[in-house]
């Protein structure tokens, strides 16, 4: 019990001010306070504060005893509005420094500093209660105060900035519970945070646009997380506005200083009014199925009205506002990488690279390895070198372009090619969730007969018997011996189209593996099928591991045939459409339905960072009419519709790493299993991995619902929660919504498994996909992105040339040496941690992410976790016995390693898809 005369306010033990109008402080002059007896309490019940007694900040005079006593009791005035100024820090930065000098200049040139003028710029800002004013009904706000830009110049080279403010409130105020900020400067600043009184914190990350741009107020919450029906009655409608204002009307051209989130189908890919060959088809609809995109609004081609203009200088690509990569990200993939790439290097590449389309021999790939930079190694390679970079340049490229040897051939440069780990990289690769376990042989196409041609596989029992160790076809069926990769249905009804270009040639490839008493994977048949075009002529091949020297360069061939085909699945389906597209309509909704109060947003923020800005520079440079993907890889043009074709068969439901290794056939429910399933491949790493990282998040997951969501009742009356999951599925993946395996939302554990699911696609099932892309894919021999010629067989005119000089057909059948190293600056890029990466396990801002202590706990137990995997990884990397990640040459996985430094690492698990 508080102490007889004492009040409940919010308040802390450093510095209290009292106003009355009646009393001797009515001039409002500044006072300081002094210790006294008397205890307050703030309306939390957070801390113990001493009421002080009131000293004239001008004078050093005591008061008299009765002038004090006069300040210290309310019950002599209670008339009298008693009032405390409460400190707050606010720590912002501006989008560059220039135009935090720029701001200031013009603060200092304004005269803001006359409090006549003052009213016309500035920063202002008003605290509101979590309470409501019984006379009004309206919630308690403070006085407006205003930051004190004059102070700034003092910190004009800092990258933040820190200030404090004084907030005068009434003394039955109550907790601050929110913010409202008005920026009345010329330009946008970045609020990180505000913290009132060392107590209440206001974790904001948030763009404040002027006034002039965007007149409406921003709204700020604390810490504390509510559900819906928990918001304090004073919060409600704010509340509800925030959200509007994201949702936006959707209408009009989005600005760049905007932060509205809504749907679009993806028409934005070509650019029709460049000519038809730029021409791309809308993604999504009931022809070409496709989850959504953020709407930007630009406005149509003219010569197709369903197609949206491409983003340009005048108007680049839109992302909200507050999804914007930061400054460090920001020159991490703009002036170090895409940008400094698409807008220098490769017109450089064309100008400078090696001349020619023949490689002469496998020593001139290696001298692209060696540690130099691209510009230094050019130098030696010719000696005409004219061209003069401007400073810009040699800034974005310096260290970017050095081609240090790929992991995969630094410890063995000939292992790429051998068998053994051709088959386990289909384990422990930067591709390993497409390998399925075989059930029926000859395995049998789904696609339409009368279309593609019979369904029937060309592979037989003589094809592979020899390398069953004494099992029949069936035996090894039935032991779970037989494995697959199958690209048959993803590629064939696409060959025409690409075969057609002189320079690509592509195969439907079917690779069949078995199981040795090892552990390991060894390929022992190629399938390699083209369209039917002659019903006299076979469409299928198969080719077997080799007997002589003519079948072992035919071998070879066809693994480079069937890596192709890996290279444009793992790129456009399983990293691009399963990781990124997949996950922007969950991000969408999120933004819309859930309000940053929501113990759901907080849990899933640091797993939706940056994803939506760089989708949308996918869009611009990698999946685009003549971007990267078409520029590098087998399937060109048809590269967006493989992914509106593989999406058909996407289920949300299949995405968990349990339910994904069911459905691929390589584990098998066990409850009696640590993680409730047990592998048929028992040194699968990127399972093995995979499931200590997932088995950890469902527990923090599980931690998370069941402290917000202890039964049905409060699942069911959450309408945001629930607001949220319907527009993900009806709205978000509009065009499979009527499919009967979305997950139920009924009850906690329902929103366990779908929240679980989201976090491992954003962070590990991600990682798992791009974080190895140049160790893996940066031996262009090993995994070319496209091939140039088919396998010679003894009918085709080019098979005495093959029998003449096997290494150069194969040579000639690989990307030139401009495109390889095109390619491998790509796969560089998009293997680099950025300075600012956020790591699973890891938050830089735990003290103040919630209000709720036992979720600060049940997170530090899941950063606790993630140390443990991380050591079970390395023990793993040096077991002799799993020879999937060890042994001589062999590469460790540690692609699901949950740390790592900045730069190319091959290790490294972010919060989310930031790349």
């Amino acid at each position: 019990m508080a102490a007889a005369g004492t009040k409940e306010i919010f308040c802390s033990t450093s510095k209290v001010e009292i106003f009355s109008s009646k009393s001797l402080v009515s001039n409002h002059q500044q006072k300081t306070l002094s210790p006294n007896s008397t205890s307050l309490f703030n309306s939390c019940k957070r801390s113990v504060v001493q009421l002080r007694k009131v000293v004239s900040a001008t004078s050093a005079i005591p008061m008299a005893a009765s002038q004090l006593l006069e300040l210290d009791s309310t019950r002599a005035i209670p008339d009298i509005p008693v009032q405390f100024s409460v400190s707050a820090q606010v720590d912002l930065k501006y989008d560059t420094k220039e135009n935090m000098k720029a701001m200031m200049l013009q603060w200092l040139d304004s005269g803001a500093n006359n409090a006549t003028k003052s009213s016309a710029r500035g920063v202002f800002l008003q605290l509101v209660s979590t309470e409501v004013d019984p006379r009004t009904g309206e919630p308690k706000v403070s006085k407006e105060a205003v930051l004190d830009w004059s102070k700034d110049y003092l910190n004009l080279y800092s990258d933040k900035v820190s200030h404090e403010v004084q907030f005068v409130v009434d003394a039955n105020f109550g907790v601050p519970g929110a913010i409202l900020v008005t920026n009345k400067n010329q330009k946008e600043f970045y609020l990180e945070s505000i913290s009132i009184e060392g107590l209440v914190h206001f974790k904001c990350q948030s763009w404040v646009q002027p006034e002039k741009l965007h007149p409406e107020k921003r709204i700020f919450f604390s810490n504390k997380a509510y559900l819906p029906s928990e918001t304090p009655v004073a919060l409600k409608a704010l509340r509800k506005e925030e959200l509007k204002q994201l949702r936006g009307d959707g209408k009009g051209i989005r600005k760049l200083s905007d932060r509205i989130y809504d749907y679009d189908v993806y028409n934005d890919l070509g650019n029709p009014d460049k000519g038809s060959e730029h021409v791309r088809p809308v993604l999504g609809g009931q022809l070409r199925p496709y989850p959504r995109r953020c709407r930007t609004g630009r406005p149509s081609s003219k010569s197709d009205p369903k197609a949206e203009t491409p983003a340009t200088e005048p108007m680049p690509m839109y992302v909200p506002r507050d999804e914007a990569f930061n400054d460090v990200k920001k020159q991490t993939v703009d002036a170090g990488s895409w940008k400094g790439m698409v807008n220098n290097f490769f017109p450089f590449l064309k100008d400078n690279s090696p001349e020619g389309e023949v490689i002469n021999g496998f020593h001139e790939i290696n001298e692209l390895y060696k540690q130099n930079s691209c510009h230094e190694l050019h130098r030696k390679k010719s000696s005409e070198f004219p061209i003069k970079l401007d400073k810009m340049f040699k800034e974005s490229t310096a260290g970017a372009f050095k081609f240090d040897p790929p992991n995969i051939v630094s410890r063995d440069a000939s292992c790429c090619l051998r068998d053994d780990e051709f088959g386990r990289l289909t384990l422990a690769g930067m591709n390993p969730i497409s390998i399925e376990r075989l059930k029926v042989f000859p395995p049998v196409s789904k696609l339409d007969p009368s279309i593609y041609g019979p369904q029937e596989s060309a592979l037989r029992e003589e094809h592979i018997i020899s390398h069953l160790d004494g099992m029949s076809v069936q035996q090894a069926i039935d032991g779970k011996k037989l494995f697959i990769l199958d690209y048959h249905d993803s590629y064939l009804p696409f060959l025409n189209s690409i075969n057609a270009h002189p320079d690509r040639k592509a195969y439907a490839t079917r690779t069949i593996f078995f199981l040795t008493q090892m552990g390991t994977l060894k390929p022992i048949a190629i399938e390699l099928s083209l369209p039917q075009m002659n019903p006299y002529v076979p469409s299928k091949q198969v080719i077997t591991p080799p007997v002589d020297a003519t079948t072992c360069w035919q071998w070879q061939l066809a693994k480079a045939h069937v890596c192709s085909n890996d290279s444009g699945a793992h790129e456009l389906i399983q990293h691009w459409l399963r990781t990124h597209a997949c996950m922007e309509p969950f991000i969408i909704a999120a933004k819309r339905h859930l309000s940053v109060m929501h113990p759901i947003h907080k849990l899933l923020q640091p797993h939706m960072r940056y994803t939506m800005d760089i989708n949308a520079r996918a869009r611009e440079l990698l999946i685009s009419a003549g971007g990267i993907i078409e520029s590098l890889f087998s399937t060109k043009e048809c590269s967006v519709e493989i992914t509106s074709f593989a999406y058909k068969n996407w289920r949300f439901d299949m995405e968990s790493l349990p339910a994904d290794l069911i459905r691929r056939g390589v584990a098998e429910p066990d409850p009696t299993e640590p993680h409730g399933i047990k592998l048929l491949i028992e040194d699968y790493p990127y399972a093995n991995d995979g499931l200590l990282i997932w088995s950890a998040i469902e527990k923090l997951v599980r931690d998370f619902v069941n402290y917000y969501y202890p039964d049905e009742n409060r699942i069911r009356s959450d309408p945001e929660l629930n607001a949220w999951y319907y527009e993900s599925i009806n709205k978000g993946h509009a065009d499979l919504r009527h499919e009967s395996w979305w997950p139920r939302l009924s009850t906690p554990e329902d929103l366990v498994s779908i929240l679980t699911t989201l976090i491992w696609i954003a962070s590990a099932e991600h990682a798992a996909l791009n974080f190895g892309q140049y160790h893996y894919g940066g031996y262009v021999p090993a995994r070319p992105s496209y091939m140039r010629r088919l396998v010679p067989n003894e009918h085709d005119p080019e098979y005495q040339t093959f029998l003449a000089d096997p290494e150069g057909y194969f040579l000639s059948s690989l990307p030139s040496l401009k495109e390889m190293t095109f390619l491998m600056s790509v796969l560089d890029i998009l293997s680099t941690h950025s300075p600012d990466e956020e790591y699973l396990g890891d938050r830089k801002d735990l003290s103040t992410w919630t209000g709720d202590p036992e979720i600060v706990e049940a997170f530090y137990r899941f950063s606790m976790d993630m140390r443990m995997v991380e050591k079970e990884i390395e023990k793993r990397n040096g077991n002799p016995k799993l020879r999937n990640r060890s042994g001589a040459g062999v590469s460790p996985y540690e692609l699901l390693v949950p740390s790592s430094g900045p730069g190319v690492t091959r290790r490294g698990v972010p919060n989310s898809i930031s790349i």
